[in-house]
């Protein structure tokens, strides 16, 4: 067993110090290109500024016969791009692929300087993070990278829920989780083919009011996905990481797409992944806090003073717990205030 201070020392000679902490930078949305494709690759330096995160992405939705171009492409396409604030990130191919090991061994070398995240797919345990974490540091080393590459987790398997927790905590790299419910959804025999969002047959059904078991009995469908999310976001708090919904697949259902991304936002997610353009604007809006929350935080903390206590405010009571959510939403908006002008002014009005 290794001490607790070796946790934060390199795991190569001349590999960046290990982060303590996890910066909070906005990432409200995560949005997906396929580097082999020209007519994205073409697109990129008018996309970086509308976005938070950019992300090549190496894995699903790229065909065998296009992963080496793709992975190519991420490399040029970040050799000649300037993203500015927009954090650049890959999604490499699965552990158990015969293209992950190639993905690193040609990224970190070209353009680790420029690469803040790699996400990887279908962590089931700590192990898969620790054969990454030792790798990277091994190839910050021999590249000179100056700091480290931090890691995301995607949790697509019922393997990588029951091991959330460990999977959190298993390297000061860890950047946070995404949730991924079609693969999930396969590994768990879960009955629906769609990506994201809810399901018409998972629902509940008010009870009979007579003795016509059919007549005027309302149903509510429900969220296939609150459990994994709420347990994500517990394990990601807990390590001081940050979490994320991901894909919404109907580009043309941007209702059902705000709604689900809402529920994220609420239950402590800090970002989606955005397939397409039309989903940009929606997780900007959801995950940006509404400037009349923001006003009505920021009026809570001052009239609490101290933060100690209880105060009346409109007829309602708040008190320190009222300031810790308080403070959840203003320190948010003080965050993407300095990444979008927008927000600013609206958040200062």
């Amino acid at each position: 067993m290794r001490s607790a201070k070796d946790f934060f020392r390199p795991l190569a000679v001349g590999a960046p110090a290990p982060v303590r902490d996890i910066p909070f930078r906005p990432s409200r949305m995560i949005h997906f290109f396929d580097p082999s494709n020209a007519k994205m690759a073409a697109k990129v330096p008018d996309l970086a500024p509308k976005v938070d995160v950019l992300l090549g992405n190496l894995e699903d939705a790229i065909q065998a016969s296009n992963k080496e171009a793709a992975r190519n492409g991420l490399v040029d396409i970040a050799k000649a791009t300037d993203f500015g604030e927009t954090q650049l990130w890959t999604r490499i191919n699965s552990l158990d692929s015969p293209w992950a090991l190639d993905d690193l061994l040609t990224l970190v070398p070209a353009i680790g300087d420029k690469l803040d995240v790699v996400m990887v797919p279908k962590v089931e345990g700590p192990e898969d993070i620790h054969y990454v974490d030792r790798l990277l540091a091994q190839l910050e080393a021999k590249a000179g990278v100056s700091r480290p590459i931090l890691v995301h987790a995607i949790l697509e398997t019922a393997t990588g829920v029951a091991n959330v927790e460990e999977i959190a905590g298993a390297s000061p790299r860890m950047q946070g989780m995404s949730l991924g419910p079609a693969d999930l959804a396969a590994s768990r025999r879960m009955k629906t083919t769609r990506v994201g969002g809810g399901h018409p047959g998972y629902l509940v059904r008010s009870d009979p009011t007579g003795d016509d078991l059919t007549a005027g009995r309302t149903t509510y469908q429900q969220d296939l996905w609150h459990y994994t999310v709420a347990r994500m976001v517990d394990a990601c708090v807990a390590h001081g990481i940050l979490p994320y919904y991901g894909p919404f697949g109907d580009i043309r259902d941007v209702v059902a797409c705000e709604d689900q991304f809402r529920n994220a936002y609420l239950l402590g997610c800090v970002g989606a992944w955005s397939l397409h353009p039309a989903q940009i604007p929606i997780a900007r809006k959801v995950f940006s806090p509404d400037p009349e929350e923001v006003r009505w935080a920021r009026r809570v903390i001052a009239e609490m003073g101290d933060g100690t206590g209880a105060v009346m405010i409109d007829g309602k009571m708040q008190d320190d717990a009222s300031v810790k959510q308080c403070r959840v939403v203003a320190e948010l908006a003080d965050a993407l205030a300095q990444r979008d002008p927008e927000l600013a002014k609206a958040y200062e009005s």
